[in-house]
């Protein structure tokens, strides 16, 4: 992510440490921490702030002044990041990308995987959106006869104990549901599927990658790149009111074959005839 943002900012030119400083803060899945954050960087005086959610709403709602580049897995416009896409107004624009709107189709994924069996959901708690993920999956659910098991993780101690105690639930496959920590947790997730034999689909291809079984969604890299690209044009003096949201609306599906043979898992051909890449 980081290095996609220091990418868009080079385009505009804004190189770290030559033209332009980067202030980093991790929340590292604290949210009740985000305002404190938020304000030691204001007291900085910084030009601009790149948030993700739920650090971006937090951002908002801390300052009307300072321009705000956001990244986003959910819609800007429901969750109150800005009144309108193409003319965002005030202090805030931003990315947005398809992965809470395609939850459902995760979940279908899951399903033609497993079709007789229950799946887990796992969100984080203390993301606000974290309601919205788990509607918007039931609903889907309740249409395709799906039983679902919302499992809760928001450190990495809980998120060790939902793996360890994944086949108490009797939930044959596991969806994991949008959230900034585990973003930042991509390979550990991959790590613990593997290492508890968790059938497990993610939204990004990081995940499959590191040996998870199956990716779908949009690119947190392709997101942060423009991001940067946007955090550079600010810069050079471009207000966030005039810059229309993006929406970055690439979605790839990948199958980590390697690992559904370890797992015992069986793709359907139909399936694999559909995905973007197979990782053999």
């Amino acid at each position: 992510m980081v290095k996609a943002f220091r990418l868009g900012l080079r385009e505009q030119g804004y190189v770290e440490g030559q033209s332009v400083d980067i202030e980093f803060r991790w929340a590292e899945g604290q949210y009740n921490r985000l305002a404190e954050l938020l304000h030691d960087l204001l007291s900085s005086e910084v030009a601009v702030i790149v948030a993700n959610t739920p650090a971006n709403i937090i951002a908002k709602q801390s300052t009307s002044t300072v321009p705000i580049v956001f990244t986003t897995s959910s819609d800007p416009v429901k969750v109150g990041l800005v009144p309108n896409l193409s003319h965002p107004g005030g202090n805030v624009t931003g990315i947005s990308q398809l992965n809470v709107e395609v939850g459902p189709k995760r979940l279908e994924l899951a399903h033609e995987i497993v079709p007789d069996a229950k799946v887990g959901l796992l969100v984080n708690p203390t993301n606000p959106q974290s309601k919205a993920v788990i509607e918007i999956v039931g609903d889907a659910g309740r249409q395709l006869g799906v039983a679902l098991e919302i499992l809760k993780a928001s450190t990495q101690a809980e998120l060790e104990r939902v793996f360890a105690d994944f086949k108490k639930t009797n939930a044959g496959i596991l969806t994991i549901g949008t959230d900034a920590f585990f973003n930042g947790q991509t390979r550990q997730l991959a790590a613990l599927a593997k290492q508890y034999s968790v059938p497990a689909i993610y939204q990004y291809a990081e995940f499959t990658a590191a040996g998870g079984l199956m990716s779908y969604g949009g690119s947190i890299k392709d997101s942060y790149h423009l991001a940067g690209i946007y955090a550079g044009r600010i810069l050079r003096g471009e207000k966030p009111a005039d810059l229309p949201v993006q929406q970055s609306t690439k979605v790839e599906l990948i199958v980590n074959l390697k690992s559904a043979n370890a797992l015992g898992v069986t793709i359907p051909a139909d399936l694999l005839g559909r995905a973007d890449e197979v990782i053999e």
